[in-house]
Order: C-alpha cells, then sequence, then structure tokens
C-alpha cells in the first residue's frame, strides 16, 4: 500500500473519513465563529432587542436557524471543495416529487407517533381528555406557532445528522458507518434533556436515528426526514399534550391533556413516549414500513449525487499524484 492509498480513494478522492472529519472541523470553527458574532451583536443591541429574542419561541427559532445555517455552511464547503457537488446534493432540493416525499413523511411521522401512543394507552394508564379548560382559539393559535419551533429544529437536526457526514458515507459505500456515527451523536444530544431516562432514552433515540436515516436512504433527500421528524414532534406535543425529549414549554395549550400513571417503563413518564417502550416497538415498525415502501424512492438526480464516489475530474491532480509524477524514482 502505497502512502496516497490512506488518504486518497479509487476515485481520486479524499476517503470519506479525512471528508467526516474535515467536516467536523470545518462545522466548529463556524460554531465558533458564528455563534461568536451572534452572541457580540446580542451584547450590543437595545435592550428591547435582547428581550424580545430571549423568549422560548424566539430563542429556540433563532437558535435553530443558526445551527441550520453553519451545518449547511459546513455540508456546502466540503461538497465543493472535497467532492466537486452542488448544494442541491445535501439534500434540499426541489426536485419532482420534493413536496410528495415531505407530506408523506408528516403522514408517516404523525400515524408513527399515534402508534406509540396506541400501544402506551392499551398496555399502560396513559389517558387523553380533551382540554376544554382552553378556549378553541388558544389551541388553534398554539398548534400553529408551535409549528416555527419545531420545523426549524428539526430541519436543523437533520442538515446535521442526516446531511454531509451520511452522505459522504454513503458514497463510499459506507452508509452503515454514516448511521452509527450519527446516531450515537444525535443521541449523545438528547442525553441532557429534562427528565432523561438513561437507557431508554439513548436507545430511542439512537432507533430515531435510524429511522430518519432511513428515510434518507430511501429518497436520497432531507425532505421525508424532516416531514417525519417535525411531525412526530409537533403530533405529540401540540395535539397529545405529551412531552417532547421532556419538554413542555412550547404547547402551552395542547389540543389534548395527556394523563400518565405509568408504567414508566412503557410509556416514559415525565419525558414523555420517547422514555418507554412503546416508543421502540413504534419506531421498529415504522423503520421496517419506510424500508419496504415501494412508493418512497429517489428522484434519479439525487440517486446519481449520493450513490457513488464522484470521481475526480482528468485535469484535476491531487497533492499526492503530485508529489508521484515529480518524483523520478515512481
Amino acid at each position: 500500500m502505497e502512502l496516497s492509498d490512506i488518504f486518497i480513494n479509487d476515485a481520486g478522492r479524499l476517503r470519506s473519513g479525512w471528508r467526516f472529519a474535515i467536516f467536523v472541523a470545518v462545522y466548529l470553527l463556524l460554531l465558533f465563529l458564528i455563534t461568536g458574532v451572534f452572541q457580540a451583536v446580542l451584547y450590543f443591541s437595545p435592550r428591547a432587542i435582547r428581550q424580545a429574542v430571549s423568549g422560548d419561541y424566539a430563542s429556540e427559532f433563532i437558535s435553530a436557524a443558526i445551527f441550520f445555517l453553519i451545518a449547511a455552511i459546513a455540508g456546502l464547503i466540503c461538497n465543493k471543495f472535497l467532492e466537486e457537488l452542488p448544494w442541491r446534493a445535501l439534500g434540499w432540493a426541489f426536485y419532482s416529487g420534493w413536496t410528495r416525499d415531505l407530506l408523506f413523511g408528516v403522514l408517516i411521522g404523525s400515524l408513527s407517533l399515534l402508534l406509540a401512543t396506541g400501544i402506551s394507552a392499551s398496555g399502560g394508564k396513559l389517558r387523553f381528555a380533551l382540554n376544554s379548560s382552553a378556549l378553541f382559539q388558544p389551541v388553534i393559535k398554539n398548534i400553529l406557532s408551535s409549528l416555527a419551533v419545531f420545523i426549524p429544529a428539526a430541519a436543523a437536526e437533520e442538515m446535521l445528522f442526516r446531511g454531509y457526514t451520511l452522505q459522504t458515507f454513503t458514497r463510499a459505500k459506507l452508509a452503515w458507518v454514516g448511521v452509527i456515527v450519527t446516531c450515537v451523536a444525535f443521541s449523545l444530544l438528547h442525553m441532557n434533556n429534562p427528565n432523561v431516562v438513561p437507557v431508554f432514552t439513548f436507545i430511542n433515540t439512537a432507533l430515531a436515528g435510524v429511522w430518519l436515516a432511513v428515510a434518507y436512504l430511501r429518497t436520497r433527500s432531507l425532505w421525508l426526514p424532516l416531514g417525519i421528524h417535525f411531525s412526530w414532534n409537533w403530533t405529540m406535543n401540540s395535539f397529545m399534550g405529551i412531552p417532547v425529549s421532556g419538554i413542555t414549554k412550547f404547547a402551552p395549550a395542547p389540543l389534548f391533556l395527556a394523563l400518565d400513571s405509568g408504567p414508566a417503563w412503557l410509556t416514559g413518564g415525565d419525558y414523555g413516549l420517547e422514555g418507554g417502550a412503546a416508543c421502540t416497538i413504534a419506531l421498529l415498525v415504522s423503520t421496517l414500513f419506510i424500508w419496504h415502501a415501494r412508493f418512497l424512492k429517489p428522484s434519479e438526480e439525487m440517486l446519481r449525487m449520493t450513490a457513488n464516489e464522484n470521481p475526480k475530474r482528468k485535469d484535476s491532480v491531487s497533492i499526492f499524484e503530485q508529489h508521484d509524477e515529480d518524483n523520478p524514482l515512481t
């Protein structure tokens, strides 16, 4: 094996492991720079602006927007300079059928949540009562306004975890590596949430990562996992009144009030459904469904940009190839 083989693959590209490492480095650098600039601007802003962005909805929206931007810029840089791929390769292309994939995602996410809810209700003491104490207008307002949190939050997480990292490993025929790396990171991100159930939280969040990764792999775009992700959270919190990963503040007036009397191992207790076995079962069923659903398939364009390594242009020479050409002993 030559030295260049450690770094360069058969397509003439930097190997996927090195590309992943560079993406992480670029992401962390951008995270430091952009959040630092934002904090500095906010520090010198008028008090009224600081108060306006400190509310639950505003701060969550801004935070999600910043993290989406950072992951998107890092992915764009790596796509362009490491693999000579366009922005749309990251999965946000408006290809023919993107709205169909998004709507299928919304439907699958909502039905999967209702399946987990049904399992909890039939096997435990999870009950629901119509929120009669809240007027109709506050309930509708809550349902609509919570979208301003759940959609950008889901988009930011999809951009980071089902974005460049999963995609570059997939092009290298190492999708399983990308799934493992992103699922573990996805789980660890949620371990500091309120009311965490250590074992079930990690397992279920990792399973959710597999669920969403399979959704990406079936369509090679982020529209399907985006629809699944936000609709699961939205249905759970704004309609059913169940905490999302231990968080309840985004649904002060849900359509239903959840009355959870356990057992916590099944229903998730104060953490919500994602901390219990009912969620585990629902995620497994939904993942198998997505994997075998024939109506979910990638467009030719997205498959072409994500199925294989992008061959290097013949007029482009790597530093290792240049070294070999200049070396009279090779």
